[in-house]
C-alpha cells in the first residue's frame, strides 16, 4: 500500500511539473507592439506584378512624449554599419522600421535599380549616409530586426541618393511614379525620403501568362488565339508566335478555328507587320 501511495505521488508531481513546463513554455500572452510600433503593410502592382512591403512604423514623437525632430538621421539612426550589442551580428544595417525585421516581396522577378532580383520575399535592410544610403536585399526573412543579419544572405545590394520630403511623423514605405512596367518605392520619414525604382520585363510577363492560358480553356475558343495575337500585334513584339496564334484562331481543329473578319483581319495585320505585304493582301481580299 505503500509503495503505491509513493508511486501516486511521484506520477503526480512528475505530471504538474510537465504540465507548468508546458504552459511556461508556450510563452507570454499577446500584447501590443512595443514602442507602440505599429505593423503596416503596402502593396502596388505592376500589371500582374505585385510589391509588397510589410514593416513596424515608428513615430518621430518617442514613446514618452518628446519630440526627436531632428534627431532621426545620424542620431536614432546611424549612419553607416552598427555594433547593436546583441546577436551574431558584428556589424548591422538599420532595420528600415522597427521592432521585428522588415520584408519585401515580388511576385515575379524584377529589376531594382536597373540590377534583377528574383522573385521571392527578403529582409529589407538599408545602410543610411548623408549623401548615399544602401538598400539591401536579404535572403533571411525569419531573424529580428538586423540583430543576426549576414552580408553573405544578401540577394542585392543598390546605391540609392536621399531626398528631402515633407515632414512625415510615422515611418510609412509607398509608391510613386506608378507605371504599367515600373514603379517607385520609398521609405518616408520626418523630412527624408528614401526611394528606389523597381521595374520588370512587363510584355514577356504577359506573354508567359498568354502561354499557359492557351493550354487552358482559353485555347479552346477562336477568341482565346484571336486575342492573343492581338495583343503582340498591339505591342509590336512576338511576331512569329503570334502568327503561328492568328493561324490558330482560323484553323484550329474540333471546330475552334472560325474564318471570319476578325480572325482574318488579325492575321493580316501579323502579315504586315513582318513585311509581308502581299500575303497580307490577298488575306484582306478573301
Amino acid at each position: 500500500m505503500k509503495t503505491s501511495f509513493r508511486f501516486k505521488t511521484i506520477f503526480l508531481c512528475t505530471s504538474i511539473i510537465c504540465l507548468s513546463c508546458t504552459l511556461w513554455a508556450q510563452g507570454p500572452v499577446t500584447t501590443p507592439p512595443g514602442g507602440g510600433n505599429q505593423k503596416a503593410s503596402v502593396t502596388q502592382y505592376m500589371g500582374l506584378v505585385a510589391v509588397t512591403i510589410d514593416y513596424n512604423s515608428p513615430d518621430v514623437t518617442g514613446p514618452n512624449g518628446q519630440s526627436r525632430e531632428g534627431q532621426i538621421w545620424g542620431q536614432l539612426v546611424p549612419y553607416g554599419m552598427t555594433n547593436l550589442g546583441f546577436g551574431t551580428a558584428k556589424e548591422s544595417p538599420w532595420r528600415a522600421g522597427a521592432n521585428e525585421i522588415t520584408t519585401i516581396s515580388f511576385s515575379h522577378d524584377v529589376m531594382v535599380e536597373g540590377q534583377p532580383l528574383a522573385a521571392g520575399t527578403y529582409g529589407l535592410h538599408m545602410i543610411a549616409d548623408p549623401e548615399e544610403w544602401t538598400v539591401i536585399f536579404n535572403r533571411n526573412i525569419t531573424a529580428w530586426g538586423s540583430f543576426f543579419y549576414n552580408p553573405d544572405d544578401d540577394a542585392l545590394k543598390v546605391k540609392v541618393t536621399p531626398v528631402e520630403n515633407q515632414f512625415t511623423e510615422w515611418l510609412t514605405f509607398g509608391f510613386e511614379d506608378r507605371q504599367l512596367g515600373s514603379t517607385t518605392a520609398y521609405l518616408a520619414w520626418e523630412n527624408l525620403k528614401i526611394p528606389f525604382k523597381v521595374s520588370c520585363d512587363i510584355n514577356e510577363i504577359y506573354l508567359s501568362k498568354i502561354r499557359q492560358e492557351l493550354e487552358s480553356s482559353q485555347g479552346f475558343t477562336w477568341q482565346g488565339w484571336q486575342s492573343a495575337a492581338n495583343f503582340c500585334i498591339q505591342n509590336n513584339l512576338n511576331l512569329e508566335e503570334a502568327l503561328t496564334w492568328a493561324d490558330q484562331a482560323i484553323n484550329a481543329p474540333f471546330g475552334i478555328g472560325v474564318e471570319n473578319f476578325v480572325t482574318l483581319d488579325t492575321k493580316a495585320q501579323v502579315l504586315t507587320l513582318l513585311n509581308r505585304n502581299d500575303e497580307a493582301e490577298a488575306i484582306m481580299k478573301k
